[in-house]
């Protein structure tokens, strides 16, 4: 290209390009490149000019080349598709008018912070330093499925798709590979981010990110992993958010987020394995919850920020956050989709018994036995209502012991006023009341008065139901004590 054909702006760029300087063409008052000031041929280049430069280009001596431009308009399409460019790219607070295409290029460090471009297609781009689209406005899409960068990739503050029609896959990242982190607080999505198979070395940060897609996936993060923490304080997500086995080696932190997708499910964790997930003073939760088979060393999560109707069915975690008694607890046990789920009160179960509060433990075993009862028919319905009354399942044995004892007083005072007569009299020993009656209620236990006595009408009815009594007390203590003991 002859340098003769080039504009005066062109002509910047092209004398700024091999020393590595910036070809600033910003005015006063500009504040976006969306919304800048007049677009003059004064600070407009063709795109066809930059890829010549790129393409082409060499360094000056003693320098290094790199593209910088500042506060131009760009025009045409910037087309480096398969290109290897060696240099650094830096738009900063430009305007381009067509879509960029960097499809399969390998670029030594690109950055488009503070621009505004219609959408990108780098499929397959190779980046060998950073990669900055901090505060850029894309009404379009972002489509970097594949890429690879080996340095941070930068979204803060970045604005990307069409509030007015969000579209599918606005930002997609698919199998793409970053080997730092992935910085995005603040960025504003209106749309579907995909991150399918993704792989992030570093950290993901989301905090205060909006994230718009009402009615339908807004973050789809299927087999995501992040070597590190996802960071998402303060994000606020109006859509669903499929995050089904996505893998965090340290923290998952909502703390303060909202999410909404009333009516349809608003967060699919499933087969999430993550060292801690946090959801603190986060606001209720609208839509439903899936957190089945996902694994979490710690949960920390309050009663109020749970939705009505939650899917928990192998979900895993060694600590439950904060700690609560066991009543608050087992309120989201019954919003479960699926009805009575066994797992999830053994889990809730072991996770009190691991910090000793073992109270609480029993507490949530006398409620699944209470909710299972409601699953049986009603032979071992009744049974259970008569463990329930008698012993509370095993789980509370000093109910037993309360109706031994009433038993007992009642027994020993009837026969103490009215004694029964002897079987063989001269033979029997001397008549005991409380010993017979104990001698009635306890199968077990012999103390040869009931053998020796035997009572009349009403009382001798009595001594029924006081054997009868007995046995059923003791057959569930029995059951309930081996119950219990089998839970520890």
């Amino acid at each position: 290209m002859e340098i003769a054909n080039l504009t005066p702006a062109e002509r910047r760029v092209w004398w700024a390009f091999p020393r590595g300087e910036t070809a600033d063409f910003s005015q006063p008052g500009d504040e976006h490149a969306e919304h800048g000031g007049s677009w003059g041929p004064e600070r407009t280049v063709r795109a066809e000019v930059l890829r010549t430069l790129l393409l082409s280009g060499k360094s000056a001596d003693g320098e290094i080349a790199a593209l910088r431009v500042t506060g131009a308009r760009i025009t045409g399409t910037l087309n480096l598709h398969n290109a290897d460019v060696p240099f650094a790219i830096r738009f900063h607070e430009c305007h381009f008018e067509s879509e960029l295409m960097v499809y399969g290029a390998e670029i030594r460090q690109l950055s488009l912070s503070r621009s505004y471009f219609p959408g990108l297609e780098g499929t397959a781009l190779s980046v060998a330093r950073i990669v900055h689209f901090s505060n850029c406005r894309v009404p379009g899409s972002l489509r970097l499925g594949g890429a690879r960068f080996a340095g941070a990739l930068f979204l803060n503050g970045a604005h990307i798709g069409d509030a007015d029609s969000p579209q599918d896959q606005v930002l997609q990242l698919n199998h793409a590979t970053i080997e730092n982190d992935v910085v995005a607080p603040g960025l504003v999505v209106h749309g579907e981010i995909r991150l399918n198979g993704a792989s992030i070395a570093g950290s993901l940060v989301l905090d205060e990110a909006v994230l718009q897609h009402p009615g339908a996936t807004v973050l789809y993060a299927k087999t995501l992993s992040v070597g590190t923490d996802l960071s998402a304080t303060r994000l606020r997500a109006v859509g669903r958010l499929n995050l089904r086995g996505l893998r965090v080696v340290g923290q998952m932190d909502f703390a303060h987020a909202r999410l909404a997708n009333p009516g349809d499910v608003v967060l699919r964790a499933s087969s999430i394995v993550a060292g801690e997930f946090w959801l603190r003073e986060a606001a209720p939760i609208e839509g439903r919850v899936t957190l089945r088979r996902s694994q979490f060393e710690l949960l920390h999560i309050t009663p109020d920020a749970w939705p009505d109707s939650v899917r928990l069915d192998g979900l895993t975690y060694g600590t439950l956050d904060p700690h609560l008694p066991a009543e608050e607890r087992l309120q989201l046990l019954e919003r479960e989709e699926d009805g009575y789920v066994p797992h999830s009160y053994e889990q809730l179960a072991l996770s009190y018994r691991r910090i000793g509060d073992d109270d609480a433990a029993r507490t949530v075993q006398l409620a699944k036995q209470r909710r299972r009862r409601g699953t049986l028919r009603w032979p071992l319905k009744l049974w259970g209502y008569l463990q329930d009354v008698t012993v509370g399942y095993g789980y509370r044995p000093m109910r037993a012991a309360a109706w031994l004892l009433t038993l007992m007083l009642i027994g020993s005072v009837a026969y103490g006023l009215h004694h029964p007569k002897p079987l063989k009299p001269g033979e029997a020993p001397d008549f005991n009341p409380v010993f017979y009656t104990l001698d009635l209620l306890l199968p077990i236990i012999d103390f040869g008065q009931e053998k020796a006595f035997k009572p009349h009408g009403a009382y001798q009815w009595l001594s029924y139901t006081l054997i009868i009594t007995g046995w059923i007390l003791a057959t569930t203590i029995a059951a309930g004590i081996t119950r219990a003991l089998s839970r520890q």
